[in-house]
């Protein structure tokens, strides 16, 4: 009886990942944002902060975090660019809306205190159909939510094009 559970188990170990590997698909397919697409959210947004009488700098990431599209208004504050790009990331990275997690992280080890990312309004997820495309920030408004409102214009700007593409 030893014998066969000594023989019986390594080939149970060796067979179950070759029949679960059976049932997944070799490749999975991404959607990315263009660069156009991404080009076009940034400017949407600056748009929209210029209408609130802000000039900003937005950051659109695609859904590794990397920057796509960086842009500062003249007048923006050197500091807004790598702010931009961390609440782009960090709403990408949570898939929400920066706004909803303002309060949620207020302990001093929680996962928020890690470099690069910012829970502050003014990021926003680009998820469209169930597919997270990457993120915007926005940052150089006088409130999170003017930011945040800048942000879901750039969205706004491509949300009816992207949903027809998927």
């Amino acid at each position: 009886m030893k014998t066969l559970i000594k023989i019986l188990i390594p080939l149970y170990l060796i067979l179950t990942p070759l029949s679960y590997a059976d049932e997944q698909p070799m490749m999975i397919n991404i959607k990315r944002l263009s660069m156009e697409t991404a080009l076009r959210i940034a400017q949407a947004a600056i748009t929209q902060c210029r209408k609130e009488g802000v000039q900003i700098a937005v950051t659109v990431v695609d859904r590794g975090g990397h920057p796509q599209v960086v842009l500062r208004d003249v007048l923006a504050m050197d500091i807004t660019g790598p702010i931009s790009k961390q609440k782009a990331h960090t709403a990408m990275a949570f898939n929400t809306a920066l706004s909803e997690l303002e309060d949620r992280f207020t302990k001093p080890f929680q996962v928020p205190k890690l470099d690069g990312l910012m829970v502050t309004a003014g990021g926003l997820p680009i998820n469209i159909g169930g597919s997270i495309l990457g993120g915007v920030g926005v940052s150089g408004a006088p409130s999170g939510k003017i930011d945040e409102k800048c942000a879901m214009a750039g969205i706004d700007a491509v949300r009816d094009d992207l949903e027809m593409a998927d």
